[in-house]
């Protein structure tokens, strides 16, 4: 079984996320925890969301209150209505939730029947509870609920304890072609891919990209690869190096063959459906571009957003840090390709989306003062055994340090510099 733990600020976008899901008879409250129910068991998202207002009321300094879990037991297994809420309940009591108020929705829209469970991190009081190593100690339930429920365990990569670990590539340290090498050698063995744009969002978090070169030997049409080294701006800071160099892995044939067995085998993938999950419910809980993608990053995804040079979005890139496996958004689905995300961040579109919310949201608590910021991943604390696994497979990547609007930016330098030399050759003519 996945867990996945979303932090947000927008309750009213969480509960209206389910509530359609139960309109388009997709999905169903099957418990409510310290909220009372109706005398005909419909609820409103306005009743559901007043429920909670005790709690936000009093909120004290919590930037993110809101807590959008989802609990994805695998596609074979066949779990009773009993045994999610069960299974519910027994999570959020270990997690410190017990006595707080939650609800619990069951989703049937995609072949992995799953329960999301909205609730409040705050008390009475104000107070935040704590939440210190949330991920770890959700993973060591979900283990123990797939034994006593008799549940297929989550299906992850094998694990040895002696992967590699990718650090950024750092082009003033010197040694370039060594650094990249790290990189580019082993990623493969490590991660799935479908397609040269998802191989270069991946390798962005890296300092790194890859272009396709094309020409001819002997006479004969030849294509290639070659990579750069990034500086802290995403512009091209290193020569080019030959994908021969670092082995035959590195090269376009093989890459074109991998991506044909990732896109085979990510078909099928039971991730596919919780990622898409995880990402439409920060689409409905986030303020905007820079708190969805920290929304995602906070559970291990990195997005990857590419803009032209008139500021539209033409590719959406999800990276799965968990199950290692690269995405792009039109793949996962169309409500999640780039036209959706570039009219759903457009400015306008925003305003306008945040003000019929604030009408029909009545007596909506205002934001309290920020709580200290989060490392990147609670869980990459070396002190937590239960999460070594995952320890070993991020290794070095801290991608946030890049800054949040990194890929934004580096994409946007690229095409200014591009743009200068087109200007430059042309005044030389």
């Amino acid at each position: 079984m996945i867990a996945k733990i979303g932090k947000g600020e927008n309750l009213y976008g969480a509960i209206s996320y389910n509530q359609k899901k139960i309109d388009s008879e997709n999905g169903q409250v099957l418990l409510l925890n310290r909220i009372p129910e109706t005398l005909d068991n419909t609820y409103s998202t306005s009743y559901l969301h007043q429920c909670f207002e005790p709690y936000l009321s009093t909120n004290i300094k919590t930037e993110k209150p809101v807590r959008h879990i989802s609990l994805n037991p695998d596609p074979a297994d066949r779990v009773s209505d009993g045994q999610f809420v069960k299974m519910a309940q027994e999570y959020m009591e270990r997690m410190g939730y017990g006595k707080q108020p939650y609800i619990v929705f069951k989703h049937t829209d995609i072949e992995r029947t799953h329960i999301h469970i909205v609730t409040v991190c705050v008390g009475l009081d104000g107070k935040k509870l704590p939440d210190s190593y949330d991920h770890p100690r959700s993973m060591a339930i979900c283990r123990d609920l797939e034994q006593t429920y008799n549940l297929i365990p989550a299906t992850e990569k094998q694990r040895t304890g002696n992967e590699q670990v990718f650090r950024p590539v750092d082009y003033r340290a010197g040694d370039v072609k060594s650094q990249m090498a790290s990189v580019v050698r082993h990623l493969p063995k490590y991660y799935g891919y479908a397609s040269l744009g998802a191989y270069n969002a991946l390798l962005s978090l890296f300092n790194i990209t890859a272009e396709e070169v094309k020409g001819e030997l002997q006479g004969q049409p030849k294509n290639g690869l070659i990579y750069f080294a990034l500086n802290e701006q995403g512009e091209k800071a290193s020569n080019p190096f030959k994908a021969s160099l670092f082995g035959k892995q590195a090269g376009l044939d093989e890459l074109k063959n991998q991506f044909a067995q990732a896109k085979e085998k990510m078909k099928a993938d039971p991730v596919r459906a919780v990622l898409k999950s995880t990402i439409e419910v920060a689409m409905h809980t986030a303020t905007n571009e820079a708190d969805f993608k920290k929304q995602l990053l906070e559970q291990g995804i990195n997005t990857v957003v590419r803009r032209n040079d008139e500021g539209r979005i033409y590719g959406m890139t999800f990276i799965d840090h968990e199950s290692r496996t690269v995405w792009n958004g039109s793949a996962l689905g169309k409500n999640l390709s780039a036209n959706v995300f570039n009219d759903w961040w457009n400015e306008q579109a925003v305003g306008q989306r945040q003000e019929t919310e604030k009408a029909t949201a009545q007596n909506t608590p205002s934001t309290a003062e920020k709580e200290e910021a989060h490392a990147l991943f609670n869980f990459l604390n070396k002190e937590q055994p239960t999460d070594d696994l995952l320890i070993d497979g991020l290794g070095g990547l801290l991608p946030e340090a890049q800054g949040e609007d990194y890929e934004e930016q580096a994409f946007a330098n690229r095409m200014k510099k591009k743009k200068k030399r087109k200007g430059r050759q042309f005044r030389a003519n």
